[in-house]
C-alpha cells in the first residue's frame, strides 16, 4: 500500500467495493478521499461501466476515472465458486481496520450480508438498491416518479424535463457513507455487524418530502406550477449582460435584495416600488410575488452593464450571483470560476490517457484536506498487492491464481 494511502481520517479502514455505475462508486470516492484504503472487487473483462461514457479516442472512460479515484482494483473471476470465496474473504479478512463492504449487487447475489457474515460475525455491509422491494432501478427512473420532471423547464411546456444531473445517485453515494461510518461507529461500540440497506427511490421521496413539494400538494391542494428559471418562493432568476453573458442572481431575504439593488444603483427605484405597498418588502413571498416588477428592473440595468463591472459590483456589495458557463469554460478556463483557479484541484498523469485534473475531497478538517488525490486504478492494478497484504498470500500462492485464472492483473 502506498505511503500516501495511510493518511487521512480514515486512514486504517479498509472497505471492499463491489459495484458499478454511480451511487456506489460514488460512496467509495468519498471513503478514499477521507483516507479509507477502498479496495474494487472488479471480474474478469471488467466491470460493465468501465468504458461509460464520455471516453478519450482510444476508449478510456472519464466517468470511470472521476468514480473510482484513489481505490485499488483486484480483479477475480467471480463467476466461479474459488473466485467467489477468494472475494469473500478479502471483505471479510480478519482485523479491526476490516470488515466493511459497500456494494450494489443485488439481494441474494454471492456478494451479500449473509454470505459475508459466515466467515466475520461483526462484518458490516452497505447495500445500496434502486426499489426497496429488490426492484431494479436507475437515478433517470426513479426521478421520473419523483413529480420534479413536471416542474422542470419554461412555463407553458406540457411534458417533462429530465435533469442532466443524476441526484438521486449522488444523495443515496453520500448517505451510504454515512450509514457505513454509524454502523462503524456501533460496532465499535457493541462488536456488532449490521446490513445497512439505502433505496434510491426512499432517498428520492424523502428529499422530495423535506423540501416540502408533498406537504405542499397535500394540504394546499396544489401541484407547483413550472416556472422557468424563476427561483421559487423568493427571488431569482437569469439576466444578460451588455457583453452578451448570462448569470445567475439570487435574493432569499429583503437585505440580500437592497444590496442587490444598491449594486446596480437602482437602490431608489426599489425604494419607490416599496412606497406602493402598504408594508415593506419583508418575507421569501414578497420577493416571489413581485419577481416581474423587481425583474424587470434589473434586466434593464444589468443589460447596460459587462459581465466584468458587474462582477466588481456584485462582490462589493456580497451579492449572491454566478456566471453561466459550460463545461469547457470550466474545465480549461483561466478566470476565478474555473477549477484551475480552485485548489481543490490536482492535475494528475492517468497512464496512456494524459494529465487532466481530478478533485480532491471537499471537506476541509482543520482547514486542509489530508490526503492528496491520486487516479483511478485499471483493473487488476493491485491484485497481487492486495492479496498480499489482505491475505497475507505468498508469492508462489498468488501465482497459483493467476495460472488457474481466478484472478488476473494489469499489465
Amino acid at each position: 500500500m502506498s505511503t500516501d494511502t495511510q493518511r487521512g481520517v480514515l486512514a486504517g479502514m479498509r472497505v471492499i467495493e463491489a459495484s458499478a455505475f454511480v451511487a456506489a462508486p460514488l460512496g467509495g470516492v468519498v471513503l478514499a478521499g477521507l483516507g479509507a484504503d477502498v479496495i474494487r472487487i472488479d471480474p474478469i473483462g471488467g466491470a460493465i461501466d468501465q468504458s461509460r461514457w464520455p471516453v478519450t479516442a482510444n476508449g478510456f472512460s472519464f466517468y470511470w476515472a472521476g468514480l473510482n479515484q484513489g481505490k485499488r482494483s483486484v480483479v477475480i473471476d467471480t463467476s466461479t465458486d474459488e473466485g467467489r470465496d477468494l472475494a469473500l474473504s478479502i471483505a471479510s479478512a480478519p482485523g479491526k481496520e476490516g470488515g466493511l463492504a459497500l456494494t450494489n449487487h443485488p439481494a441474494g447475489s454471492w456478494f451479500c450480508y449473509k454470505n459475508l457474515r459466515e466467515s466475520r460475525a461483526d462484518m458490516i455491509v452497505c447495500s445500496i438498491e434502486g426499489h426497496a422491494d429488490g426492484r431494479p432501478a436507475v437515478d433517470y427512473s426513479i426521478n421520473a416518479a419523483t413529480g420534479l420532471p413536471m416542474v422542470t423547464g419554461p412555463d407553458g411546456l406540457s411534458g417533462p424535463v429530465n435533469s442532466v444531473l443524476p441526484a438521486w445517485d449522488v444523495v443515496t453515494g453520500n448517505l451510504a457513507v454515512i450509514g457505513l461510518l454509524a454502523a462503524e461507529r456501533a460496532r465499535y461500540q457493541s462488536s456488532r455487524g449490521a446490513l445497512v440497506s439505502v433505496a434510491l427511490e426512499d432517498v428520492a421521496y424523502a428529499v422530495v418530502a423535506h423540501l416540502g413539494f408533498v406537504g405542499d400538494s397535500v394540504i394546499n391542494g396544489e401541484s407547483r406550477p413550472r416556472i422557468g428559471n424563476d427561483l421559487y418562493g423568493a427571488f431569482g432568476r437569469d439576466f444578460e449582460t451588455a457583453d452578451g453573458k448570462r448569470l445567475m442572481v439570487v435574493a432569499i431575504t429583503a437585505h440580500q435584495l437592497h444590496r442587490l439593488f444598491e449594486a446596480v444603483d437602482l437602490d431608489k427605484k426599489l425604494r419607490i416600488l416599496e412606497s406602493t405597498r402598504d408594508t415593506p418588502i419583508a418575507g421569501h413571498g414578497d420577493l416571489f410575488e413581485l419577481r416581474g416588477e423587481l425583474g424587470a428592473l434589473l434586466s434593464t440595468r444589468i443589460g447596460q452593464l459587462d459581465f466584468e463591472e458587474l462582477q466588481e459590483r456584485f462582490d462589493a456589495h456580497r451579492v449572491i450571483w454566478g456566471p453561466y458557463q459550460d463545461f469547457a469554460e470550466l474545465a480549461t478556463g483561466t478566470g476565478r470560476w474555473s477549477i484551475n483557479r480552485n485548489d481543490r484541484f490536482a492535475v494528475i498523469d492517468h497512464p496512456g490517457v494524459g494529465a487532466f485534473p481530478i478533485p480532491r475531497s471537499p471537506l476541509r478538517f482543520s482547514g486542509r484536506t489530508e490526503r492528496d488525490p491520486q487516479r483511478a486504478p485499471n483493473p487488476g492494478e493491485h491484485t497481487a498487492e492486495v492479496l498480499e497484504d489482505v491475505l497475507g498470500l505468498s508469492s508462489c500462492e498468488i501465482g497459483g491464481l493467476h495460472d488457474r485464472k481466478v484472478v488476473a492483473s494489469w499489465s
